[in-house]
């Protein structure tokens, strides 16, 4: 494992085989039974004593995650930490107030109840940009409804969800959370396993095509969470200060390496420029550095290979396009790359319609409503998106056309445990967070009885 700021090794990780996935999941299959059959109230304590455990571990698990995903120690511990636990909690909740169709007589001389069943071993893919955070999502709706897991994280980052499954090895029965490592062996067979009945992925479109085109060879159910391109609607109305200062925070988190990232800035003509400008203002003001350092705002990519996948989409930038600021790999060890704004771009350029997944902002100049709606909903991707502006009627009014799971109004990047997160078109299909997650998790099964 390499630390991506330093480009230095870091650790040794196993490289999981197909065999040990066979391991794993039988592993899993012979705890699903019993899991299964625990009641809802044991699932949640022990989801409660892993969350408990996480918040009481949060400092050496930041520091594992700002060595291993590059990410600033400080926003990690901040930001990542207080909502993972407040999710699994929340997952310990629902776990106790599934909902389902009252039982009742529907056919006369019957009574028919709806149960909602535990899918069983569940294959779950996470990835290297939120490897912890992920993890945890994955696990708490499929946990929480009796499902047992077999969870392999990405091969560059899997060092925080090996911690996870030590301190959830305390709080669960064996083999119901299992953890496999390494790439792209496992992750086959783990998505091609007759034995798993659910894989849930978040990842790219291209591998997110792939687990669902052999994940049908066995019929599994899935759960998919792909990529994004969210277009982020600034009209001539909004206070452009406060505005540009949440829009570059969002876009350059986790050096944009982030499928909901405010990457894609569509500008009413009478504020492009002052949206242009603004952008490159705050993307000058950010601090690139040690991971580890409090002042450090601006970690690096997660890899070589993935800046010089960043640094090709600048490369082959059409000539009208401007790179406003950035563009440069800084003089710094690791995989750092500056922040960047990109100006002058049209809706049929490779930066716009195409996800860089990284520090990279880009600002398009749109006249009317109708084209910024049109332009927004112009990729191929439908996962998040937002619209600024003081117009509450406009504002409701596009937010109602854009073809996307999550539309912020005014805002970009909350998000709340008790709301869905979820992606239409090439973003995937399936609910993260929510009760709707559960429903993902779980089979609906009608019981009738004959009364008479």
């Amino acid at each position: 494992m390499l630390n991506p700021a330093t480009g230095e090794a870091i650790a040794e990780a196993p490289a999981s085989t197909a065999t040990d996935v066979d391991r794993a999941v039988a592993a899993a299959r012979g705890a699903f039974e019993g899991w299964a059959r625990t009641t809802p109230a044991e699932r949640s304590l022990a989801l409660l004593r892993i969350a408990d455990a996480l918040e009481r571990d949060a400092d050496e698990i930041a520091r594992l995650e700002a060595t291993n995903a590059g990410k600033p120690l400080q926003a990690f511990k901040d930001d990542e930490i207080p909502f993972m636990v407040d999710n699994l909690r929340f997952f310990a909740g629902a776990a106790r107030t599934m909902e389902g169709k009252p039982a009742g007589e529907y056919l006369e001389g019957y009574t028919s109840m709806v149960r909602r069943e535990p899918v069983g071993v569940v294959g779950q893919i996470a990835p290297w940009n939120y490897p912890l955070m992920m993890a945890v999502w994955k696990i708490g709706p499929a946990l929480a409804t009796g499902n047992t897991v077999v969870l392999k994280p990405a091969p560059t980052t899997p060092l925080t969800s090996l911690h996870l499954a030590g301190l959830a090895a305390q709080h669960l029965p064996n083999g119901v959370l299992n953890v496999v490592a390494g790439g792209t062996e496992p992750g086959a067979a783990l998505v091609e396993h007759p034995d798993v009945d659910m894989v849930s992925l978040t990842g790219s479109v291209e591998t997110g095509k792939w687990v669902a085109a052999h994940a049908a060879q066995t019929l599994k159910r899935v759960h998919l969470e792909l990529g994004g391109k969210a277009p982020v609607i600034v009209f001539d109305d909004v206070e452009l200060a406060s505005a540009l200062e949440t829009i570059a925070g969002t876009g350059y988190y986790n050096a944009g390496q982030d499928c909901t990232a405010a990457t894609r800035v569509l500008a009413a003509g009478d504020v492009y420029d002052d949206v242009v400008g603004g952008l490159a203002e705050q993307a000058r003001g950010l601090v690139m550095g040690d991971t580890l350092a409090a002042d450090t705002t601006l970690g690096p990519l997660n890899s070589r290979r993935q800046r010089e996948r960043v640094e090709g989409f600048l490369e082959r930038a059409p000539a009208r396009a401007e790179v406003v600021t950035g563009g440069h790999e800084p003089e710094l060890p690791g995989f750092f790359l500056e922040p960047t704004v990109v100006a002058n771009l049209q809706q049929d350029d490779e930066l716009v319609q195409r996800e860089i997944f990284g520090p990279v902002i880009t600002v398009q100049r749109f006249s009317d409503e109708g084209d910024a709606i049109a332009w927004a909903n112009g990729t191929p991707y439908g996962l998040a998106s937002s619209v600024w502006t003081r117009d509450l009627g406009r504002a409701l009014r596009v937010a109602n056309a854009l073809r996307f799971g999550c539309v912020w109004i005014n805002d970009h990047i909350p998000l709340a445990s008790e709301m869905p997160h979820g992606g239409y078109r090439g973003s995937g299909y399936g609910k993260d967070l929510s009760m709707y997650s559960l429903e993902d998790y779980t089979n609906v099964k009608h019981v009738m009885a004959n009364i008479s």
